[in-house]
């Protein structure tokens, strides 16, 4: 087979994931309670879990990437662009295993993947009325009391 060594690259892989995933231990609080806890040992403890978070889905998200690549293997459409339908190189295979299109068709462009809120902060800048900005805020909402406002 043309792909035996990725095929075997790309189990491998597979194999070393899931075994990280059987033997993770679940993180927990170093301490027993967050009573007496300083709040930078809190945040230490929130970090570590967002982080911890962040890698298995990462790992979720790789495994499901092998799964589809070694799919397409078995069903012989591996090594050409699920696009245009081309050959993918094999240099691109080698250093992406996982990669099932070309790189004219590979989603790369970084405004794809950019927060939802830079769309409206965007608007908001081109606006030309900007002095109001924050008497519109005001108006949607604050924290003052009708007693504040009078």
């Amino acid at each position: 087979m043309k792909y035996e060594k990725l095929k075997k690259q790309l189990l491998e892989r597979k194999h070393e994931l899931e075994e990280h995933e059987k033997t993770q231990e679940d993180l927990e609080s170093t301490e027993l309670s967050n009573y007496d806890n300083h709040p930078a040992d809190n945040a230490t403890d929130l970090t570590d879990q967002h982080t911890q978070q962040a890698l298995d889905r990462h790992e979720e998200e790789e495994l499901e990437s092998i799964d589809v690549a070694l799919q397409a293997m078995d069903e012989g459409t591996y090594g050409t662009c699920a696009v245009c339908g081309k050959e993918i190189p094999i240099e691109r295979l080698e250093i992406v295993p996982t990669a099932l299109t070309c790189v004219d068709h590979a989603d790369q462009s970084p405004e794809d993947h950019r927060p939802i809120e830079e769309k409206i902060l965007d608007a908001a800048a081109e606006r030309e009325d900007m002095d109001n900005s924050f008497e519109d805020v005001e108006d949607f909402g604050s924290s003052d009391s009708p007693a504040d406002k009078a």
